[in-house]
């Protein structure tokens, strides 16, 4: 009897712990930001299927962070000026980069169009926006360490973390995968495609303004 409420015990703690974590990365996940602002500009701007890629980029971008994250990796940048100063100012520079492209940009036109003027963005270039975005994201860093280490009991199994990090790479492509197929809809594709050049400079502007905040950042 006392080993099945022992059981108990412990799988009601088990749940708490995967329900603070997931409310946790939930919270972080559909905060604005620079995965916010890629997905938005490459769904509105490009294609669903875009927009879909660079979600996958991202979910995949959060498994790195999550794997290192794991490994104690995290740990040694949170501490390391000098890492953690390098990983700030290329995340910055890389945001900085996508941004003032998409300020230069010639218009495009909806990919769903076959118009032999368009200029389209491949799939690789989407999915390494995301990936890259997310990968060069101090906060993130920061947001992944934190988790790990204030969140989540150290003494939890490392196949329990491993689980809970795939479980958030899983939310995290399922959600802005979501963001691009609302963003992409065809009602809200029509009302943008008139102004879609302004919109794609405007994304630029917001990718610009979140690279000058991650390199001035602490």
């Amino acid at each position: 009897m006392q080993e099945t409420n022992g059981g108990a015990v412990e799988y009601h703690m088990r749940m708490s712990a995967f329900l603070t974590v997931a409310l946790v990365h939930f919270l972080g996940m559909i905060s604005p930001g620079p995965d916010f602002a890629i997905v938005s500009k490459n769904s509105l701007v490009h294609s669903r299927k875009k927009g879909v890629l660079t979600a996958l980029g991202i979910a995949l971008g959060l498994e790195m962070h999550v794997t290192y994250s794991l490994l104690g990796i995290g740990f040694i940048i949170s501490k390391s000026i000098v890492l953690y100063s390098l990983l700030k100012y290329v995340g910055a520079a890389y945001l900085l980069y996508i941004g003032w492209k998409a300020l230069r940009s010639q218009p495009t036109c909806n990919e769903d169009l076959s118009q032999q003027s368009c200029k389209k963005m491949t799939n690789k270039e989407a999915f390494c926006n995301g990936l890259l975005t997310n990968m060069f994201n101090p906060k993130v860093t920061l947001f992944m360490l934190a988790l790990f280490t204030q969140v989540i009991d150290p003494a939890t199994p490392l196949l329990t973390q491993a689980l809970y990090g795939a479980y958030m790479g899983v939310s995290t492509f399922l959600w802005f995968s979501f963001l691009a197929c609302i963003l992409s809809l065809s009602t809200i594709k029509n009302i943008f495609r008139s102004i879609q050049h302004y919109v794609e400079r405007v994304m630029g502007a917001v990718l610009i303004a979140l690279g000058l905040k991650v390199a001035t950042s602490e």
